[in-house]
């Protein structure tokens, strides 16, 4: 069973205004071939989801950039710790997930003035180190967040401290929803606001800074103590025993 929500009229963006929009924000920075692959991930398991909303916003904008995207679903994921080993389909999935992906979107509803535990739940299941990969390191990041009352930026400030730790390239521009509840229609589309614009701004940040640091990825995470860990010389000793000579 896969736990990825399918994207509602995918094609249909009422709030755009198509005629100052770069369809290929990236254009210059690098090669978009093969598509960026960016993992959604929302932090409310209510039906009429807000941070689900804005995650699809944002979706359907990068896959209009030329992105493949997947949202994932967190609607059965356990609490951390609560299934030994963490041995659970939806936990395995999200790490699948989040090793696929290129570039991430998180966005949670503030609540208590930070993150949901959904959201909290999501990234604790992501692991520094998983089967001799990792699930976060060296990718980027959007964070994005949805309130009930007025602008706050708590829950984007949380995100922000969360992508550093696990080792994520968080973007300069971020999203922060007020009063959500006045900002999408009936069939869950958001109207078109500066809210909005503020989206359309982050996913075309986020793809260029995924596709300029694509080629670079695996270099800017590349750790003096991790080869030391796994016993990796930079160098042969044939090697170590010039440069030692030159010195």
């Amino acid at each position: 069973m896969s736990r990825l929500r399918r994207l509602p009229d995918p094609d249909h963006l009422p709030a755009l205004r198509p005629e100052y929009l770069h369809r290929n924000p990236a254009s210059g920075l690098g090669i978009i071939d093969p598509p960026p692959r960016i993992l959604l991930l929302y932090g409310s398991l209510r039906e009429r989801s807000f941070s689900r909303l804005a995650v699809e916003e944002a979706a359907r904008l990068l896959q209009l950039f030329g992105c493949e995207t997947r949202i994932f679903d967190p609607f059965d994921l356990p609490l951390p710790d609560q299934v030994a080993g963490d041995d659970q389909p939806a936990v395995h999935e999200l790490r699948e997930h989040s090793l696929w992906s290129e570039g991430q979107v998180w966005c949670s509803p503030e609540r208590h003035g930070t993150i949901t535990g959904t959201m909290k739940a999501q990234i604790d299941h992501l692991p520094l180190a998983y089967k001799g990969m990792r699930p976060t390191q060296g990718r980027t990041l959007a964070v994005m967040q949805v309130n009930a009352g007025s602008q706050s930026f708590n829950t984007v400030n949380t995100l922000r401290v969360l992508g550093r730790w696990m080792r994520m390239v968080t973007i300069p521009n971020q999203s922060s929803v007020a009063k959500a509840y006045e900002e999408f229609d009936e069939a869950g589309r958001m109207k078109p606001s500066a809210y909005y614009d503020r989206i359309v701004d982050v996913m075309e940040e986020l793809v260029r800074f995924t596709v300029l640091l694509r080629p670079h990825a695996e270099m800017l995470v590349d750790r003096y103590s991790e080869r030391v860990e796994r016993d990796q010389p930079v160098a042969t000793p044939v090697e170590a025993a010039g440069i030692a000579a030159e010195s």
